[in-house]
């Protein structure tokens, strides 16, 4: 088994007033040539948005772009027609493909919005643009692995034009369980959003996050109450 290891305090960091973001991998401004991407998983931003502020209106082409809330709401408009509130137990995502643009804004004047925004390159380009939301914490699985994409319309969750899986642990303290790898050529990064957790006898704290390839499977250990987003992609090479 091979492993790479992000402490939280490692990302890169912005501050633009209005916005608060750290960096899991190269973006923007923030660049470091050793942390371009993980397999086929590009950005993890972890952002804080200020009431009343987000992002103006900008174009997107060839990704998949996953938002997860975890406090707050966020109102998304795009170039489809689409106009919704994104919420904390929502999962949104959108293939850009051929192209879209859109628009990610606070949907409270006084209240900050905290959301994870995932890019994951597509196995094909050039795909007609979708989007899609779905309310994720309504089948919330304590103590277990709870997928919330896959790459089949079919199954749990939202869905992407890529062979990749994420799920989400929310373990009390002491729950012990086996994670296995979806897919032979798949790595799976593990991301703390909060707690203490051990991914076999590494120690991981909130927000670091681990990089696990080369094996078939992993315990994930709870040391606190915690909360762990495991995102399961292929190892392709990088595409910079």
């Amino acid at each position: 088994m091979k492993t790479i290891y992000h402490a939280a305090d490692s990302r890169g960091f912005a501050n633009h007033g209005w916005l608060k973001s750290h960096h899991t991998f190269s973006f923007a401004s923030y660049y470091n040539p050793e942390r371009i991407q993980f397999g086929a998983l590009r950005v993890i931003n972890d952002d804080h948005v200020a009431g009343g502020k987000g992002f103006g209106a900008h174009p997107h082409d060839n990704m998949e772009i996953i938002s997860i809330p975890t406090s707050g709401d966020l109102a998304h408009h795009d170039s489809m027609g689409n106009a919704s509130v994104i919420r904390h137990g929502d999962i949104q995502v959108m293939s850009a493909g051929t192209g879209i643009v859109h628009s990610e804004m606070n949907h409270h004047a006084e209240i900050p919005v905290d959301f994870f925004q995932i890019w994951v390159f597509p196995n094909k380009n050039n795909v007609k643009p979708r989007y899609d939301q779905m309310r994720i914490a309504d089948g919330a699985k304590p103590n277990d692995f709870q997928q919330i994409l896959s790459p089949n319309p079919d199954d749990e969750g939202v869905w992407i034009h890529q062979d990749a899986w994420f799920s989400l642990a929310n373990w009390d303290a002491g729950i012990s369980k086996t994670y296995r790898i979806k897919r032979k050529g798949n790595g799976v990064y593990v991301f703390v959003i909060k707690g203490k957790v051990r991914v076999n006898d590494t120690a991981l704290n909130e927000r670091d996050g681990l990089g696990v390839w080369d094996t078939d499977e992993f315990v994930l250990t709870a040391d606190t109450h915690a909360e762990v987003l495991l995102m399961d992609v292929p190892m392709i090479d990088d595409e910079e």
